[in-house]
């Protein structure tokens, strides 16, 4: 997943990050909470007196693509830089400054379908460790949702050949009063359940866990068994026919264009008669309506009854939430809502807002499984990182490079840590849900899930 590694020997990594938006406030907090050296480069004066109250980090306003700047933030000592403004360009040339005067890895937020086209071929010409697009992203993760429309979220690992699931149990289903350990005898899927969330709870769940209808829960499992599951437990597991994106965003841009790329009809409610000539041009096979969505009877018009999938995509939270929750008064559609703040998540969690989408969140997980990548030893290597349950489960999928203390012994004889589970073993293609007689090997991904923060390498899953 990633690309330019450089071994750093010190368990603390000096960063930089350019921008302090949505993006860079979220990186600063989970940065700086695992211990690493942070200084942000910031035009704003009253967003630096901002993070300079809540945060113990280096702040300097200034411009980020200035030799001088980046020079005063340190450059030439920094392991790693993160442009994260709103400028693509202005992200390409802080990395390519940044590469010229010092040996730290860079990564460049970019969102320009034009740039998101030649990802590859930027990334080797200017030498960067990532350029990551949130919009783009957030498109891919709302989509896998729309394709298993009973899941809240769907997460893949080992290249797509396992899939994390996110589900409600619903009440009078199967799996309510049944423990984990009967699971087996009920259901012949190869599934783990690895997470439950129950009144705000989060258990990393034992075998003799019994779960509840209303209980939230994570399972793991290859993509064919995941469905074979949902199927065996009464879920229906069909992608949807249709989707009503309301916005015309570049988000909206990406979820048509992943939409209609698997045959789901994309109908697009836009207000600006402009862009909608421009959607029009760019997405032929979409039906663009000129409308205002915060119009009831717009919305009805338009055939919001009809569809299946419903997903508002404008730039304020509260109407996303609003139309959200109309959507699920007047029809059945899958609802997905993007949020772009997190500091109300305990109140939207109470709202029933079908799955819900932060597009920031995944813009970082990336980011810090590449910086904690960069603090470990050259044993293991994170691949992939999702955040669980509002951040307080991790899912980290590991590389096995060369041999360390987990390797070649039966996972019943490693003294693990409380509250993790290895969820699956991937080897060279072959998923597997591990017993306690299998064995770690190199050359296998391995994934793990927790409730601990900060695992850098496999070695940490031991006490």
């Amino acid at each position: 997943m990633f690309s330019g590694f450089s071994h750093v020997n010190s368990k603390n990594l000096k960063i930089i990050i350019v921008g302090n938006g949505k993006v860079g406030h979220t990186l600063v907090e989970q940065l700086s909470k695992e211990g690493n050296s942070i200084t942000v480069i910031e035009k704003d004066a009253s967003v630096i007196a901002d993070i300079d109250a809540q945060y113990d980090i280096i702040t300097i306003r200034g411009n980020g693509a200035s030799y001088n700047t980046l020079k005063e933030a340190g450059v030439e000592e920094a392991d790693l830089l993160i442009a994260v403004t709103g400028s693509d360009e202005l992200n390409l040339l802080c990395c390519t400054l940044a590469k010229q005067f010092s040996k730290c890895a860079a990564i460049a937020r970019v969102r320009t379908p034009d740039y998101s086209q030649e990802t590859a071929y930027l990334r080797d010409k200017l030498s960067l460790a990532m350029i990551i697009n949130p919009e783009l992203e957030s498109a891919r993760e709302m989509a896998r949702i729309l394709y298993l429309p009973t899941a809240l979220q769907v997460n893949t690992f080992a290249h797509g050949q396992a899939e994390m699931i996110k589900l409600k149990i619903p009440v009078g289903n199967i799996l309510d009063n049944t423990t984990i350990a009967d699971l087996g005898k009920k259901i012949s899927s190869k599934i783990l359940i690895c997470g439950v969330e129950r009144n705000g709870e989060v258990s990393i769940p034992s075998g003799a866990f019994s779960l509840k209808a209303d209980d939230t829960i994570y399972f793991t499992a290859k993509r064919d068994e995941a469905r074979k599951f949902l199927k065996s437990i009464g879920v229906f597991t069909k992608q949807v026919r249709n989707a009503m994106i309301v916005g015309g965003s570049l988000s909206s841009y990406y979820l048509a264009n992943e939409l209609l790329h698997t045959g789901i009809d994309v109908h697009i409610i836009e207000s600006s008669p402009k862009r909608c000539d421009e959607l029009a041009v760019l997405l032929p096979d979409a039906v663009i309506i000129n409308a205002d969505a915060s119009n009831q009877a717009d919305l009805l018009s338009a055939g919001i009854k009809d569809m299946e999938a419903f997903v508002p995509l404008t730039g304020i939270d509260e109407e996303n939430i609003l139309l959200t929750l109309f959507a699920k008064r007047v029809s059945k559609a899958k609802v997905i809502t993007k949020i772009g703040r997190i500091n109300f998540s305990d109140v939207i969690n109470d709202l029933d807002l079908g799955s819900v989408i932060y597009p920031k969140l995944i813009t970082s997980e990336a980011i810090i499984a590449y910086a904690r990548a960069l603090r470990a030893s050259r044993s293991s290597e994170i691949e992939i990182l999702y955040h669980l349950f509002d951040s307080r489960a991790e899912a980290i999928e590991f590389r096995i490079k060369v041999s360390s203390p987990v390797v070649g012994k039966p996972l019943k004889d490693l003294s693990l840590k409380s509250d993790l589970l290895i969820a699956f073993i991937n080897r060279q293609g072959r998923i597997i849900i591990p017993s306690g007689a299998d064995t770690i090997e190199i050359g296998d991904t391995v994934m793990i899930v927790t409730t601990h923060t900060g695992l850098n390498e496999i070695r940490d899953i031991l006490k």
